[in-house]
Formats: structure tokens, C-alpha cells, sequence
């Protein structure tokens, strides 16, 4: 496990391949045993694998980003992370969930990333639409999208930054 953690790496180029129904339910209860304030568990995951949808929340993301290039990086599966904001530790236990779906994805060989800016799309009316289409609450806001598929190519680590550990 140990090893894991120090090897995980955010995968910036995907197959087109789809992850199968068995890696997905493995990353997917992964999720489901991340610590909770007072183990609230209200933490919701929602796996996308449908391409027309995939392909919206990526448009929109990327609108949001200002860009045109794709932001999930070809990646064919994203699960998007949401938590009801009336839990006052939402985004603190939605975090630990999305470190929990990265980490379990490279323990069982797929590549990951953390994609940012699921809170701006699904505060917008789009996402709120889409959060009505699932049956979720719109209350309900954005944490993180972790998008997940086989990695074409895996970046090297990068020196880590020194100075960030106190002992008292």
C-alpha cells in the first residue's frame, strides 16, 4: 500500500478503451470507505461511462476553463463526486472520497486524475438539469471529477518540494 501511494500519478493520456464493469465497482467501493465526519457518509458518486455525457460534462468543463481542448484528456470514464452542502465538512469528506477513488484506480492498474471545476458546473443551471436527469438532489454540489481509464503514457515523479514537514 505504502509503495502505491508513493507511485500514484495524476494520467494526462488515456486509451479509448472503456474500464470494465469489474475495475469500476473496485474503484467505486473504494470511494464508498473513505473517512467521514462522524462518519456521515453522505459523500455521493455518480460513474459516467455514457460517451454523449461524458462528452458534455468535458464541453462544459472546458467552457468554464476557457479553453477547447479536452480537460478529462480522452480519458472514456469520469465519476463525479458531490456531497450536500448542509454537511458543514462537505468539500473535507467529498476530498477524501476522490483520494480514496485516485488511489484505489492505480492500485488496481488504471490511470486517474483529479479534474477541478465540478462546483462551478453543477451550481450552473446545466448542472443542476443534469443533477435532476440522475434523481439527485440539486443542492447537491460539485467536488471533484476523477477521471479514470487505461493511461497511454505515465508521467515521471517529480522532485517534491522541500521544507514541507514540521516536527514540534
Amino acid at each position: 500500500m505504502y509503495e502505491k501511494l508513493l507511485t500514484r500519478r495524476s494520467v494526462r493520456k488515456y486509451a479509448a478503451q472503456q474500464v470494465t464493469d469489474d475495475e469500476l465497482d473496485k474503484v467505486l467501493e473504494a470511494g464508498l470507505y473513505a473517512p467521514t465526519a462522524k462518519n456521515n457518509q453522505k459523500p455521493i458518486m455518480v460513474a459516467v461511462r455514457d460517451k454523449e455525457t461524458r462528452d458534455l460534462l468535458s464541453k462544459a468543463n472546458a467552457a468554464i476553463m476557457g479553453v477547447e481542448t479536452d480537460p478529462f484528456y480522452g480519458a472514456p470514464c469520469v465519476i463525479v463526486v458531490l456531497a450536500d452542502p448542509a454537511f458543514p465538512t462537505w468539500i473535507d469528506d467529498g476530498s477524501l472520497v476522490m483520494g480514496n477513488l485516485l488511489n484505489a484506480a492505480h492500485a488496481i492498474g488504471l490511470g486517474s486524475c483529479w479534474i477541478n471545476r465540478a462546483r462551478e458546473f453543477f451550481d450552473m443551471e446545466e448542472g443542476k438539469a443534469l443533477l435532476k436527469k440522475w434523481g439527485i438532489p440539486e443542492t447537491y454540489r460539485g467536488v471533484g471529477n476523477c477521471i479514470l481509464g487505461y493511461a497511454e503514457e505515465i508521467p515521471e515523479p517529480k522532485a517534491r518540494v522541500e521544507g514541507r514537514i514540521y516536527k514540534v
